[in-house]
């Protein structure tokens, strides 16, 4: 009974992080190692960087 709650609570939790991004940095790890083997990738502090200036540049309104 507590594997299976375990489970559970850590299923939750992946996508908990997945919906509210927390798990960026681990899949950008994931997608970089498997498609740019060949490169480094970006260090943690860097991609948050670049992940906030996407977000925040340009003009956000909805009309």
């Amino acid at each position: 009974m507590a594997t299976r709650l375990n489970a559970w609570l850590q299923r939750g939790w992946r996508v908990l992080r997945q919906l509210s991004g927390d798990d960026a940095y681990e899949r950008y790890l994931a997608h970089h190692a498997a498609h740019h083997a060949n490169t480094s990738p970006l260090p943690r502090k860097e991609f948050f960087q670049r992940q906030q200036q996407q977000k925040w540049n340009g003009i956000k309104r909805c009309c």
